[in-house]
């Protein structure tokens, strides 16, 4: 089973910058794609970025392209998304996800493909 733990709870202003960090344990983790997903009360949850563990080859969405980074840090089984330039609308709850597999694991922005996620972490950018 794999657990995760993501965090960086953060009430910034418009423009500011914000890392979240999701870390992983109970697995190993080559054949595994990490993604950061959010959601606003009331709508759909929305694919952020991912990452493939392997190779870490990326993914984001276009509301975030250029601004978000997400990165992999493989000593700590950890995953990163540093957020810059943070606008009002980048206001959600961001969950951590993985999703397993075998040899190249396709890199989804479908959450129905990701097996495991974190808690969830509040993101609020206002001024």
């Amino acid at each position: 089973q794999l657990q995760l733990v993501d965090s960086g709870v953060g009430l910034v202003q418009p423009g500011s910058s914000l890392r979240l960090s999701c870390a992983a344990s109970g697995r190993t983790f080559s054949s595994y794609v990490m993604g950061w997903f959010r959601q606003v009360p009331g709508q759909e949850r929305d694919f952020v970025a991912a990452i493939r563990w392997s190779d870490s080859s990326t993914r984001y969405a276009d509301s975030v392209k250029g601004r978000f980074t997400i990165s992999r840090d493989n000593a700590k089984n950890t995953v990163y998304l540093q957020m810059n330039s943070l606008k009002p609308e980048d206001t959600a709850v961001y969950y951590c996800a993985a999703r397993s597999g075998t040899g190249t694991v396709v890199i989804t922005h479908r959450g129905s493909s990701y097996d495991y996620w974190g808690q969830g972490t509040q993101v609020t950018v206002s001024s």
